[in-house]
């Protein structure tokens, strides 16, 4: 072990822990706990968003897409865009009538309490497994660093993020995001021009044995009426609309998103933050695929053995090739990504158990009288550790999923169609009432499972899918219940 890349990261582990655990002071109310008292300026939130949205699956995941493959992956990104302008138009003017703390609030408003139980238990159970694979996913990179096992990992990395997440709240989830995003990006770029400089010749060779494998094909517009276009993960048409699909129900539905939306000062900052992540976003999926067209080269010039597991192959290079203490920074800034995005789940899963299950139960059995505010805040903590242990369970199972990247997305991918689906009806229909929802959200369920066991239909087209049906079946059922007319939004 080379002991001054050990004390880079551990340097780093205690600062951000102590970073973050400073935001304690001050917090009186779940306000100030969930939403950060909406004291956030728009860019930080902005960083935070792409922190969340990218994290470690991103670091870990998508050098091996171009190492193995090319930069097709980049076309998910424009869909990237159009999604952050249909949720800026038809989400958030919604999320910003009145005092919010979770989307599924919305549910409630428009169809009443039982939907929103429903869609807070689906965004629960998804996001407990989404983020298990990432907790899965730094594992990798901690028992490469430190030699132990997975198990030991996945344990050691949960605990720190809780710490200072249980300590917190929102506030110090959006600090830190702020904090660690420039970490893994400095790290990142660092690790790109420490790679180039391995490989005679620079960039011209680079991009001449990349052109001729292959690698720097981006766009993918073949089209065909047999519908074979939909098996392909990252075409143009995947990307354009299946990206679109996915970041919509991302951003306008998922709690961890939504969330820091809602931490915004007022509607137009919270718009100006979501629409500029996007530059960002793009710059880093470039970045990371650039570093692995980078590897190619360099494992080909020096015909070293690739790892079986491609997730393996960057963090694997990083600690065994890099300098002593540049290997400790880029290390520490993947370990940054990851604390980034699982502080923000922790946050995001107690807030909807505490709002959306907990309160309204305490008010139905306490004849409408509120949590006291200490109590709430009590409770909002005890919920964090309840989920930090419910992710650490799952990061051991993620252990036989595959691609880390491919496995976060992709389990995503088959119940987020259905939020999106269902919040559509929710501001886009007004004849739509609670049974009719509920049966549009079960028929999208099927429809996917459908294609995800019994098609070879690519993951980047389930939102797409699972949202159409969600919204027809459930249009189509309100005019066959009894006595429907026309409701308010």
């Amino acid at each position: 072990m080379r002991f001054l890349d050990l004390a880079v990261i551990l340097a780093y582990l205690i600062a951000i822990t102590w970073f973050g655990a400073r935001f304690r002071k001050g917090q009186t109310n779940l306000g100030d706990y969930f939403l950060g008292s909406r004291s956030a300026p728009w860019w930080a939130i902005a960083l935070s968003i792409v922190s969340a949205e990218t994290s470690t699956l991103t670091i870990v995941g998508t050098p091996g897409l171009s190492f193995a493959g090319n930069l097709g992956f980049l076309q998910l990104v424009f869909g990237y865009l159009l999604a952050r302008v249909a949720v800026s138009i038809l989400f958030l003017p919604h999320y910003f009538r009145g005092e919010m703390f979770t989307a599924y609030e919305l549910m409630r408003r428009r169809f009443g309490e039982r939907m929103r139980r429903f869609t807070a238990a689906i965004f629960l159970v998804t996001r407990a497994l989404a983020e298990g694979v990432r907790v899965f996913a730094i594992s990798l990179v901690i028992s490469i660093v430190l030699g132990t096992g997975e198990t030991a990992s996945i344990i050691l990395i949960v605990c720190l993020t809780l710490f200072y997440t249980f300590e917190g709240g929102m506030t110090a989830v959006i600090w830190t995001d702020v904090a660690q995003m420039c970490l893994y990006v400095a790290g990142a770029v660092v690790s790109l021009f420490v790679i180039l400089a391995k490989i005679p010749g620079g960039w011209t060779h680079v991009l001449a044995v990349a052109a001729d494998a292959g690698k720097l094909q981006v766009f993918d517009f073949r089209f065909s009426p047999t519908m074979e276009f939909l098996s392909r993960k990252y075409s143009f048409w995947a990307g354009l609309v299946g990206g679109c699909f996915l970041t919509m129900a991302s951003h306008g539905t998922d709690q961890l998103m939504v969330q820091r939306l809602l931490s915004a000062r007022n509607q137009v900052e919270s718009r100006r933050a979501l629409l500029s992540s996007w530059l960002v976003v793009f710059f880093q999926f470039s970045l990371f695929l650039a570093i692995g067209v980078l590897l190619f080269v360099y494992y080909r010039d020096t015909h070293l053995v690739r790892p079986t597991v491609l997730d393996r192959i960057y963090p694997e290079f990083v600690w065994r090739h890099l300098p002593v203490g540049v290997a400790g920074l880029v290390t520490a800034a993947i370990l940054a990504a990851a604390m980034a995005n699982l502080s923000a789940a922790l946050n995001s899963l107690s807030s909807t158990t505490v709002i959306d299950f907990v309160r309204p139960f305490w008010v139905r059995t306490r004849h409408g009288g509120a949590i006291p505010d200490a109590l709430a805040l009590k409770l909002a903590r005890g919920m964090t550790i309840v989920w930090g242990v419910v992710l650490v369970a799952v990061g051991m199972l993620a252990r036989h999923w595959g691609s880390v990247l491919e496995s976060g997305l992709s389990i995503a991918s088959v119940t987020l169609g259905l939020l999106l689906g269902v919040f559509l009806l929710g501001v886009l229909t007004q004849r739509v009432r609670e049974r009719a929802a509920i049966f549009g959200v079960v028929a999208g369920l099927a429809a996917v499972l459908y294609v995800r066991f019994a098609t070879p239909i690519a993951w980047t087209w389930w939102v797409l899918i699972g949202s159409v049906v969600t919204f027809f079946a459930g249009f189509a059922a309100s005019f066959l219940e009894p006595g429907t007319a026309e409701v308010s939004k």
